[in-house]
């Protein structure tokens, strides 16, 4: 729910509150005064007629009005009065005369026995089949202690509740009125005095969507809290396209610094290489002649302990430089990743592609089995993508493998599923906590480190990861410590037209 409608249905709430709290007041004032102004009518009138009590010899004989004149009750029937004198002694009731003319109408009264008392009742009568409200004041006559009888003056509330029912009914429907104008401005004006934070709102995405940090809110309002919150993003903007600059200026200095390094180095490590692998075969041929006869040993002025010590100083020479090779190729295939190197990709034929990575693995150092299972899932597939990366993706995952797995055998064998294709890679080795998998992608992370079983820089998995992701395609891991890991790499296929006429032609030149 936005500020905007918050704040509206707020006031709204407060004012239906204050309407309905104002309209409740204002009904029950009302009420009251004007119910008021009819009881007060009827108890004067009753106050202002009396009583005759016709005894003999002591006993209570009847029960008359004691009229001041008789002009008086034309003036009672004029104001919609009825009058009503109960006796309960003979049982004989005595009405004005226009009571009379309401289909002789009498006006429900207290029973003796309920002991009534002086006081105002409202009463439901029926004339005809219609029941009519009659507000009533009533006056015990006792008589030496005793109830002898009810004398009640009552009228009709025909106009006094006509008018409190349209007094209902214009409070409520005013109120309804006023609070949905109050809504529908309200929210107008919430609009407008939220304006400048749409502003806000629509630069912030367009900051968020794109890598232009020059965006600015665009300022012009009041200097109010909004004004000044515009003005503070802004500033905070500036600074943060300034740090946005010098980093990324700094991160292109050390990519390009990666990038120059590496190939700087491979260059020299290439003739070091060289030159080591070709005084290998020089101090080998040398060690050989060396024995055959004393005219060679004369060619060769080395005694056979230093002749060994420098066979070793070279053998560890070569080995370490075989190593900052391996080190500085990967570093700069991260440091292609990370220039955004895009790869020259093309058709590929996975069967004839895996079957070469495994003849190769085959001759690759190791302690484990080699062991090459089913590949007839990749038969007539294709992928696009680069032969040396995948070729590359492959032989990291395999070397990984040998590495890890200091006794039993690693195999390598043919996955699919719809849409995609790919290799397991399971080895029977030494396995890894599974709380490490989401790490063994991270650059320089060791699984084995704290263990210190293998050796390595921990970038295989790195470029692997990177090459999954220019190909679009993924990996799983399952794995347990002293249990053996399985990789299992999935590459997408290529189901486009130029797939199926590259596998048809494929598949013609097998035939033929």
């Amino acid at each position: 729910m936005s500020i905007r409608l918050r704040l509206t249905l707020w006031y709204s709430g407060l004012l239906a509150a204050t309407l309905l709290v104002f309209g409740i007041s204002l009904y029950v004032f009302m009420n009251w005064n004007t119910y008021a102004d009819v009881k007060s009518q009827l108890k004067s009138t009753s106050d202002s007629l009396g009583f005759t009590l016709i005894t003999q010899n002591g006993q209570l004989r009847s029960i008359d009005l004691n009229w001041e004149s008789r002009s008086q009750l034309a003036s009672i029937q004029e104001k919609q009065m009825y009058l009503q004198l109960n006796n309960y002694e003979d049982g004989y009731i005595t009405r004005s005369p226009n009571l009379m003319q309401l289909d002789d109408l009498i006006i429900p009264y207290p029973d003796a026995k309920s002991n009534p008392v002086d006081g105002f009742f409202t009463k439901n009568v029926t004339i005809g089949k219609e029941k009519y409200k009659m507000i009533t004041y009533q006056k015990a006559i006792p008589y030496k202690g005793k109830l002898i009888g009810i004398f009640q003056v009552g009228t009709f509330t025909f106009n006094e509740d006509k008018q409190m029912s349209g007094l209902r009914t214009i409070l409520i429907f005013l109120s309804v009125a006023v609070v949905l104008i109050a809504f529908t401005v309200g929210l107008l004006i919430a609009r407008q005095a939220l304006r400048p934070i749409e502003r806000v709102i629509t630069a912030t995405r367009q900051i968020e969507k794109g890598s232009d940090l020059s965006v600015r809110i665009p300022e012009g309002g009041p200097q109010d809290e909004i004004g000044t919150l515009v003005d503070t993003l802004n500033k905070m903007l500036s600074r943060l396209e300034r740090a946005y600059n010098e980093l990324d200026d700094a991160y292109k200095v050390q990519r390009r610094f990666v990038s120059d390094a590496s190939h700087e180095l491979r260059t020299p490590l290439t003739t070091i290489r060289g030159n080591i692998d070709l005084l290998e075969k020089m101090w080998s041929q040398a060690k050989l002649e060396s024995g055959s006869g004393a005219a060679a040993a004369s060619a060769l002025p080395l005694s056979s302990e230093h002749f060994g010590i420098s066979t070793e100083a070279i053998s560890d020479i070569s080995a370490e430089t075989k190593r900052m090779s391996t080190l500085v190729n990967d570093l700069l295939a991260l440091a292609r990743a990370d220039a955004g190197y895009v790869m020259e990709k093309e058709l590929l034929q996975l069967r004839a592609l895996t079957e070469d990575v495994a003849r190769r693995a085959a001759l690759l150092p190791r302690n484990a089995e080699w062991k090459v299972g089913d590949l007839s899932k990749l038969d007539h597939v294709a992928v696009y993508g680069n032969h040396d990366y995948v070729q590359q993706l492959l032989f990291i995952f395999i070397e990984n493998a040998f590495k890890y797995t200091p006794s039993g055998h690693v195999e390598l064998s043919s996955v699919r599923r719809e849409g995609h294709v790919g290799w397991m890679v399971r080895d029977t080795g030494i396995g890894m906590n599974p709380d490490e998998i989401p790490h063994i992608f991270n650059r320089f992370y060791r699984a084995d480190e704290s263990r210190g079983v293998t050796v390595g820089t921990g970038l295989g998995l790195s470029i692997a990861k990177w090459i999954l992701d220019e190909h679009g395609g993924s990996v799983e891991v399952t794995t347990l410590e002293q249990a053996g890991t399985t990789f299992i790499i999935w590459l997408p296929i290529d189901f486009s037209p130029r797939s199926n006429s590259s596998i048809m032609g494929g598949t013609d030149l097998d035939e033929d």
